[in-house]
């Protein structure tokens, strides 16, 4: 472990105090918006009673794996560390500091959940309650990891301030599934890709938390098993007219999300030598492969019409925010931005009709 005296203070960005590695400054939330992670709550009493019976083994073996906590001694820095905060221009520190922030959140959102789950349900479902648990201890060492990196900028998140006054999204609990199932899936193939790339492209490393990337990603790929595992367990979630419905919906809300997000923040993979465009389509391409072992349908993600429905949403979110910093009264802002908002309801509308592809088609082997 580094000591935090050994690395020098760093510019916080613009608007934000200025801290130290060894006194880092409480960084401000950003601001909440349909594009920063969301923290979640969900019926406790309905987890409880879940029958695992239909996929009981799997679950168990899952479990098993979680026990034996193979990153229990990975997220520990080293000597890169030191001063490596100090090579950043301001501008690519700037966006990073904005990452690590994002991810932090969401991990921390992840471990809130996993951990309020693994409390309310122990007594009634032990087994769902020890893998919620042991899900909630790789969050919490990851969101931890990605708030000391921050300190490295001076900066860092109230974690217990984020608890106590973020807003809570009530999901029932498929919803759930199928929301922290892409997630996990998702950050798998983000963390690996990234890593691959700077595998081969090491002048490109702007920070050496990438290097913890590849065992990290495996605990994001163990968590999506899990949520596979237990939706085979309710076999409702995955059959079914309604299910294949909320599986679209889901594909379609995570991706546009994401690449929405990440075309906005290009700024970001630019400076590890990516594209964010051909970065997002490859993830997304890969995490709709994956989720055809589960889900009952994928969407049509290499037809052309679903990445120009894509830009279309990107786009719009560049008028939205033009029209959220043009200094306009609120009632104007609002008039000038219920076009754009309209517009992405339809063409999210177009994009959700599309044609979705079966995955007993899609990936017959697997399945």
């Amino acid at each position: 472990m580094v000591p935090p005296s050994a690395v020098a203070p760093t510019a916080a960005p613009a608007g934000q105090p200025v801290g130290t590695p060894d006194a880092p400054a409480i960084k401000d939330p950003v601001k909440d918006t349909i594009l920063t992670p969301r923290f979640y709550t969900t019926d406790f009493d309905a987890m409880a009673a879940m029958d695992l019976r239909p996929n009981e083994a799997e679950l168990e073996a899952i479990c098993e794996e979680f026990r034996k906590d193979y990153n229990r001694h990975h997220f520990v820095r080293n000597e890169e560390f030191v001063g490596a905060a100090d090579k950043l221009d301001p501008e690519t520190r700037k966006v990073f500091v904005e990452f690590l922030e994002q991810s932090c959140t969401s991990e921390f959102s992840g471990f809130l959940l996993y951990k309020e789950l693994s409390r309310r349900i122990k007594e009634k479902n032990p087994l769902l309650a020890e893998c919620f648990a042991h899900m909630a201890r790789d969050e919490a060492r990851h969101a931890g990891f990605l708030n000391k990196a921050m300190s490295d900028f001076g900066l860092q998140l109230d974690l217990g301030f984020l608890t106590a006054n973020k807003a809570y999204t009530f999901f029932k609990p498929k919803f759930i599934f199928y929301a922290t199932y892409l997630s996990e899936k998702i950050g798998y193939w983000r963390y690996i890709a990234i890593y691959r790339h700077l595998e081969k492209h090491p002048e490109s490393k702007i920070f050496p938390i990438f290097n913890f990337f590849e065992n990290w990603c495996q605990d994001e790929n163990r968590h999506g098993d899990f949520f596979d595992a237990l939706m085979k367990a309710q076999p409702d979630t995955v059959r079914g007219f309604t299910a294949r419905l909320w599986c679209r919906f889901f594909l379609l809300a995570v991706f546009a999300t994401m690449y929405v997000r990440d075309v906005a923040r290009k700024e970001f993979y630019e400076a590890l030598g990516l594209d964010a465009r051909e970065y997002d389509k490859y993830v997304i391409d890969k995490t709709n492969e994956t989720s055809a072992r589960v889900f009952p349908v994928v969407l049509d993600v290499r037809n052309p019409r679903f990445w120009n429905g894509l830009e279309r949403l990107v786009a719009n979110n560049a008028r939205l925010t033009a029209a959220d910093e043009s200094g306009a009264p609120g009632p104007l802002k609002t008039f000038r931005k219920l076009p754009y908002w309209v517009a992405n309801g339809l063409q999210m509308a177009q994009l959700f009709l599309m044609k979705p592809i079966r995955s007993e088609e899609f990936q017959p082997a697997v399945r």
